[in-house]
Order: structure tokens, then C-alpha cells, then sequence
């Protein structure tokens, strides 16, 4: 058996910064480009379809009813996503872009082309749904047992990544809204926490903007 490329050769220039296996499975996918705020993948829905992000990001959530959002996750360009729904079930999530995305479109016959063709990818597809997995009980335990308070530092302390110890850091733009959403509070909460915060001498707020002053402690 041999691979089989869909993709356009001009398109290759966007997947030199893909790793090898998600290489493999780009070259099989058809690219398609998305403008910003494009719903990808509804919750709820079926389709068997794996996104390989080319450029861009996109945000995995849901929403109930009354238009309340939990965001699980961001997803940055050399990732993928959609392998949850491989096997045909409906889909666990929603996914939107957060800024126009290309990415490589294929169907779970097409991942099943690829895996036949290279066995080791499986493995690495088995490891992203464990981190994936992880990654949510880690969160559920966040909304069952943290405060408000500790989500948000939490989450904020993720976003500083390394950093030199104590010095201060601008961490990538993030609205109040944004971080309501991604710690299951409301975005009134967040804003009366990061308030107090500043007043502490903890941070300093800007436009869709946080700056860590010094380490953020342990309780609220």
C-alpha cells in the first residue's frame, strides 16, 4: 500500500511546521480556510471529520440554553482535533475559531488509511486522547473543588508559563469574559476578583491585558 496525498501542492508550504505524524495526516485532508467566530463542530452533532489546525486557534466548549459557555480548552496551529468522534458518535463538544484558521479537513476512513499505512501514529493518537482526557478530569476537579478564586489563579498561572521568578509578566490577551469562561464563573465575579487583585498589588489590568506583579497566593 502507498500514501496517498489529497492536499494541494500549494499548499505544502503549511504543513513544514507540523510534526511528522500530523504531516502524514494532513497530506491526506482537503485544506479549507475559516473566517473568525466559524462554528466547526457542533455539540451534539454527528460526523466523523479530523481537523488538522494549520494556522490559527480555535476553542473547544459548550453552551447551554441560556447562552451560559464553558470554554475546556484552546487549541493552537499544529495540533489537531475531532479524533473524539472517530468511532461515529455524536460530538462531546462544540469548536469555534477564535481568528481566521486553515486546517486540513479528512474522514475517519482516511485516518484509517493512515494509521493502516504508518502503525505508530496510533500510538500517538492514543497518547493526545489521554492527555485530552486528563486534561478534562483535571478540570472537572477544578469546578468541584476550587473556589472562584483558585480557578482564576490557576488558570492565570497557566497562561505565565515559565517565567524568571519574581519578575513580572504580561501574560497573551485574555478578556474578563474570556476567563469567566474558561473557569465556569461569571464574568461579573471574575471582574470584582481581578479588581481586588489590583488593589492587592498582585496585577495590573490593561485592554483585554494582565500583568502578574509577583506571585498570586494561595487563598483569596
Amino acid at each position: 500500500m502507498t500514501d496517498a496525498p489529497r492536499a494541494d501542492p500549494a499548499d505544502a508550504h503549511l504543513f513544514n511546521a507540523l510534526s511528522t505524524g500530523n504531516r502524514l495526516l494532513a497530506q491526506r485532508g482537503v485544506v479549507r480556510r475559516y473566517p473568525k467566530n466559524k462554528v466547526l463542530i457542533a455539540e451534539g452533532s454527528t460526523g466523523d471529520a479530523l481537523f488538522v489546525l494549520l494556522t490559527g486557534s480555535v476553542k473547544v466548549y459548550s453552551m447551554n440554553e441560556d447562552g451560559r459557555e464553558i470554554t475546556y480548552s484552546i487549541i493552537s496551529s499544529g495540533d489537531y482535533f475531532g479524533e473524539m468522534s472517530l468511532d461515529g458518535g455524536i460530538r462531546s463538544a462544540s469548536v469555534m475559531t477564535l481568528e481566521p484558521c486553515t486546517c486540513a479537513v479528512l474522514g475517519s476512513a482516511d485516518v484509517r488509511a493512515c494509521l493502516t499505512q504508518h502503525p505508530d501514529l496510533a500510538f500517538n493518537l492514543v497518547e493526545q486522547i489521554i492527555r485530552r482526557a486528563r486534561t478534562a478530569t483535571e478540570t472537572a476537579r477544578s469546578m468541584a473543588l476550587l473556589t472562584v478564586y483558585g480557578r482564576v489563579a490557576a488558570l492565570l498561572q497557566g497562561l505565565k508559563g515559565p517565567a524568571a521568578e519574581g519578575a513580572s509578566l504580561t501574560l497573551r490577551p485574555i478578556t474578563h469574559q474570556d476567563i469567566a469562561n474558561r473557569t465556569g464563573s461569571s464574568r461579573e465575579m471574575v471582574s470584582r476578583l481581578l479588581k481586588d487583585m489590583e488593589k492587592g498589588g498582585y496585577i495590573e489590568l490593561g485592554v483585554k491585558r494582565i500583568t502578574l506583579l509577583r506571585p498570586l497566593p494561595p487563598r483569596w
